[in-house]
């Protein structure tokens, strides 16, 4: 179950007042607060010093150093920062009541400081405060403190980082947020799938189902704690929603054939899916309250891979109509569909971008499978990574990264990465085994 904690505000001075109101410092002009421009093709990270908490007492000390450890690597994996190796610290932070000595960290380059302190409280929670100081202007920008169950130490850290991050850029963080996705074990004849749950970071993987039946293209639902995902069971394949929570499962509907890929509408009040007819599939939506469905396509063609734009005016999906695999967008409620790719090879797996600006696809031609966005009308098309068989991409809720999986064929199985939509950042993400069909959560706070 999502730990529950409490926040408040430390100190969000604006760069004017900074911390020159609470800790005496000069005021600064605007223009000299720190800040990365993320609408640039090409960011320079920008170098920043994370010190230790520090604990209020010994046996707080392993999480502070563990929250710094994860903010870093928050911070870095984003490509927008580069965090400065502690070795090179000329100050030593042993309280976040007084202002630091911004001369030592200009010297070692460092533009942004986070320092921060963790206290355990007579109650037993642990309380974590920190600071985000603009070295450059000598200000601070954002402080904040809040209180939690020990054990949830990690979404802190997550949640310091995000708001690290939009400070600095202006754009909400995606650090606080998890990953479902189906864990590979076994022969590649005989896959044991599971599927999986983990923090975007690849870090506390817990199992949602046991492996008895085959599961896929598991999908979060935008405003609850929900998945929907397809099961092969002993029967024909069939649609679930599962509450990540407490485990409960539900059948979205009993249809007469077999369906596919389902997501979820960006209210959560709906499933949109794709059915097998014979030799062709089109797509439905479901109403979850009523249990109503809607045909939205009817040709003799394969309609699947449905996606709603995030004001959910429109639908996006994958067909072969045009005689190969195309993408095209439709109305949510069904009608004339306009194809918007057209370049050689086949196109499928689209997903809308949570800002409304991008398409993410699959692209198959015959350098292998590639991982491209497009905008929303079909200009404007760039690969961003390329492999032997890449597929599935899923976006991070604030739209800047993707997260998809690579197989590279043979005895080996499919491991998850992420790149952000320049393409000029991609990282392997760690699991326990082999992992596919990831999809992003929202934001949890």
């Amino acid at each position: 179950m999502i730990a529950r904690f409490t926040r408040r505000r430390l100190l969000a001075a604006s760069a004017a007042a900074g911390a020159g109101a609470l800790l005496g410092l000069p005021a600064r002009p605007a223009h000299a607060v720190v800040s990365i421009d993320v609408t640039q093709g090409n960011v320079q990270p920008l170098p920043i010093a994370l010190p230790d908490f520090v604990a209020g007492s010994p046996a707080d000390f392993e999480a502070a150093r563990a929250i710094t450890q994860i903010m870093t690597g928050n911070l870095k994996r984003s490509g927008l920062f580069a965090p400065i190796d502690p070795g090179a610290y000329i100050q030593q932070i042993t309280t976040i009541d007084s202002v630091p000595r911004f001369a030592d960290w200009r010297a070692i380059n460092a533009q942004g400081l986070v320092t921060g302190r963790i206290t355990r409280q007579p109650d037993g929670r642990l309380k974590a405060e920190f600071r985000l100081w603009d070295v450059v202007s000598g200000t601070q920008l954002a402080g904040q403190q809040y209180f939690t169950s020990p054990d949830n130490f990690r979404r802190i850290a997550h949640i310091i980082a995000d708001a690290v991050y939009e400070r600095l850029t202006g754009e909400k963080g995606y650090f606080d947020t998890r990953i479902v996705f189906v864990d590979e074990t076994g022969p590649k004849n005989r896959r044991i799938k599971r599927l999986a749950l983990m923090d975007q970071d690849g870090a506390g993987v817990r199992y949602l189902t046991r492996g008895d039946d085959l599961v896929l293209t598991p999908r979060f639902s935008p405003t609850t704690q929900e998945v929907t995902y397809m099961s092969f069971g002993q029967s024909e394949p069939r649609v679930y929603l599962l509450n990540v929570e407490t485990g409960q499962r539900e059948i979205v509907g009993n249809f007469p054939g077999m369906t596919f890929s389902p997501r979820f509408s960006p209210d959560g009040q709906r499933v949109i899916m794709s059915l097998q007819q014979g030799g062709n599939s089109n797509l439905f939506v479901m109403d979850l309250r009523s249990k109503a469905t809607m045909r939205l396509t009817e040709t003799a063609a394969i309609d699947t891979a449905p996606c709603y734009s995030p004001d959910g005016a429109r639908v996006c999906f994958e067909s072969d109509r045009g005689g190969r695999q195309q993408i095209y967008v439709m109305p949510a409620n069904g009608g004339a569909a306009q194809r918007i790719s057209f370049g050689e090879g086949s196109y499928s797996t689209p997903v809308w971008s949570p800002r409304g600006d991008f398409i993410a696809f699959t692209k198959h031609g015959t350098g292998g499978f590639a991982i491209g966005v497009m905008k929303p009308d079909g200009s404007g098309e760039r690969i961003l990574t390329e492999g032997f068989h890449n597929e599935g991409p899923t976006f991070a809720p604030n739209g800047r990264v993707l997260m998809f999986f690579r197989d590279p064929g043979g005895n080996a199985g499919p491991s998850l990465f992420t790149v952000d939509i320049t393409g000029r950042h991609e990282l392997r993400v760690p699991t326990p085994s082999f992992a596919s069909d990831p999809a992003w959560s929202p934001l949890l706070s």
